[in-house]
């Protein structure tokens, strides 16, 4: 089986070959890719079984690839944090996984694609329904509603500095140092915001851009934040969520 890997992190591309020779060593990995110009020129003169395809990629949003030209070739999406498209491949049903990946999960990916290999017409992908799946106006949550003794109180998600586990409860910080418990996850929240303005660095935190008051390079691939207001924690930016904590820093 052929695999093409559309990745800008060369450690992460590099991983996955390995993962992917160590499940089956009959695999043969015919490029790594890290931008939507080389896949377009590569999709030109070659053709492929399977394809590993980052959403981030070094000069944009993947989609832009389907844009240029037509590929019916089938897709296993890869994201560090994108719960939109994740929703649109499971209504397109493309099979993606979540970074970082775990073997078992890709394991269980390749036998789908086998799967659905043997079904006629299983490579034909609507692409253009997910283009405009990713694309469609998203309406996120522009207050909260928090309960404090016996009153009531609406915050403006903007007024909002970050989100964070305590005791395994949810609270949520305001700019002028206020907290209040929520019923909300971390995972439900990454749903209801507006990602340009709030990431989650870690299992702990999702912080507003606009809070962040200093950086610290701890390494290569560590990062520490200051907030303001400051919280009790020291947050680090977690190693899987780098790459893509950078990319946000730049929307």
């Amino acid at each position: 089986m052929k695999v093409l890997i559309i990745e800008d992190e060369k450690i992460a591309a590099n991983n996955l070959e390995k993962m992917l020779h160590k499940i089956d060593k009959r695999i043969f990995v015919q490029d790594k890719i890290d931008s939507i110009e080389s896949a377009v020129k590569w999709f030109h003169n070659n053709k492929t079984d399977l394809i590993f395809l980052d959403i981030h990629l070094a000069d944009g949003l993947c989609f832009k690839i389907f844009e240029q030209i037509k590929i019916k070739t089938p897709i296993i999406f890869t994201t560090a944090y994108d719960q939109y498209a994740i929703k649109a491949f499971k209504v397109n049903s493309i099979d993606y996984l979540l970074k970082p990946i775990e073997i078992q999960e890709l394991e269980q990916s390749l036998e789908k694609f086998k799967e659905l290999n043997q079904v006629q017409n299983a490579n034909t992908i609507d692409f253009d329904a997910l283009i405009n799946f990713y694309n469609k106006k998203t309406e996120y949550h522009e207050r909260f509603i928090v309960r404090y003794a016996q009153k009531i109180k609406s915050i403006k998600t903007n007024d909002i500095a970050y989100f964070y586990i305590n005791a395994e409860n949810v609270f949520l910080c305001t700019k002028d140092n206020n907290n209040y418990s929520i019923d909300y996850s971390l995972d439900k929240l990454e749903n209801i915001i507006n990602p340009k303005d709030f990431f989650r660095v870690n299992r702990q935190f999702i912080v507003n851009i606009s809070s962040i008051e200093n950086m610290y390079s701890l390494s290569k691939s560590r990062i520490k934040i200051e907030l303001k207001p400051k919280p009790d924690n020291e947050i680090i930016v977690s190693y899987n969520r780098m790459s893509d904590f950078r990319k946000w820093l730049n929307i």
